[in-house]
């Protein structure tokens, strides 16, 4: 069973389209700096907050996680954020190139959690864990959503699409062109069948958020470790997220770059990668199918397509598609061992377009481009199922979810 609880979240009560920002991991500190200029509501300030401190600030210094306590606190107290007067479930809609994804927002389970009922698939960082570790501790509260999903209930989606014909407390459009709709479920009926049902969900997963709900997890277990009267419901045991049905995501594909062929001529790379691919001069840009490969070399698209036999297709893991062009090729051929740290390989993300592949290609500084399949929602619950982990750059999640919409915190006002 999957544990969410409603609760008295601190939300604007203005300039909500001000106040949201995007994940703190998307932007770098210059463009955070550069996004918050002239807006003193940006939730940046709170998520970002080495973007109010000198530009040369250690990030992972003491004083930026009291300048973003600080910058919470000062959100609070001046009426910028306010919290609801009892425990509520929202509901955040986002829509992107006429699709639209309903999420509800809820408090989830630190404690599920480790047991795995919320399961995750990715590794996780250990400097920027311990960032979001401290950043919650210094704050007491989740800012950032973690991003979750579940297989379809029919139940719950029509039970979501009643609450959303209402009008919502937020509707505006970002700069990107992703509208942000939101809505506040306080009817005690509505939050009662959502608590039931969710609790007959065997398990939820982790799309996007891995750092933020490890960080959390890792809270409320410091915490627990300190209160003698430790019950399990204090809020510190649950973490902010957004659930999202599976069958609503939009996942992208996450392509590939390599500087160089491993000091191979093309002719000779051509005839290495023929062992495992079928390879065509197709001049297609982006695979059909799974197991099927884009490759930008020289000025022309090839299509390669994995030969059977050469991976594992009983193996949740060997059989992604990242992991087949990693096994069979980057490692092996061009020699990329690990592409957490390799500096000779690069990702792109599916929103900028497989022209930024051949623009970077055709620039000179790129040999090769790979663009990918999607990894699908089934791919990942089948690898998180197992309890593996998918290589790095696996998914892209397309919209982001924007912080500051409402803020899950410890201790009420």
């Amino acid at each position: 069973m999957a544990t969410i609880k409603p609760f008295r979240g601190f939300r604007p009560s203005g300039h909500a389209d001000k106040i949201a920002c995007p994940p703190y991991d998307v932007l770098n500190s210059a463009e955070a700096r550069q996004m918050a200029a002239g807006n003193d509501y940006s939730f940046l300030h709170v998520d970002k907050p080495e973007i109010d401190l000198p530009e040369d600030t250690d990030l992972y210094a003491p004083e930026v996680y009291q300048k973003a306590k600080e910058n919470l606190e000062r959100f609070i107290q001046t009426g910028v954020l306010k919290q609801d007067e009892k425990d509520c479930f929202y509901l955040y809609a986002q829509t992107m190139n006429g699709r639209t994804q309903y999420g509800l927002v809820a408090a989830a389970s630190c404690d599920e959690y480790d047991k795995g009922i919320v399961r995750k698939h990715e590794l996780t960082r250990k400097d920027k864990e311990e960032d979001r570790t401290r950043h919650i501790a210094a704050l007491s509260a989740t800012t950032g959503p973690v991003f979750l999903t579940y297989p379809d209930r029919a139940d719950i989606n029509a039970k979501i699409a009643e609450i959303a014909a209402e009008f919502p407390v937020y509707d505006f459009t970002t700069e990107d062109g992703i509208r942000h709709e939101f809505w506040v479920i306080d009817a005690p009926a509505d939050i009662k069948f959502l608590m039931d049902a969710f609790e007959q969900i065997p398990t939820l997963y982790i799309a996007d958020g891995h750092h933020r709900s490890a960080a959390a997890a890792n809270v409320a277990r410091q915490r627990k470790a300190h209160n003698s009267k430790h019950t399990g419901q204090e809020k510190y045991n649950f973490f902010l997220s957004v659930i999202f049905p599976a069958g609503q995501l939009y996942v992208m594909d996450y392509n590939r770059l390599v500087k160089d062929l491993n000091g191979l001529t093309s002719e000779a790379f051509l005839e290495e990668i023929a062992a495992k691919f079928d390879v065509a001069e197709t001049g297609r840009e982006k695979p059909q199918k799974r197991h099927e490969f884009g490759m930008y070399l020289d000025g022309k698209w090839y299509t390669l397509t994995a030969q059977k036999g050469s991976f594992d297709a009983a193996d949740p893991v060997a059989a992604l598609d990242v992991s087949i062009l990693q096994e069979n090729l980057l490692a092996p051929i061009l020699g990329i061992g690990d592409p957490r740290t390799d500096k000779r390989i690069d990702f792109v993300g599916g929103i900028r377009g497989i022209g930024e592949l051949k623009k970077r290609v055709d620039g000179g500084k790129w040999k090769v481009a790979f663009s990918m399949f999607p990894t699908s929602m089934e791919e990942l619950m089948k690898v998180a199922d197992a309890h593996k982990i998918m290589p790095p750059k696996s998914t892209w999640f397309e919209p982001k979810l924007r912080s500051g919409l409402v803020v899950y915190k410890y201790e009420n006002k």
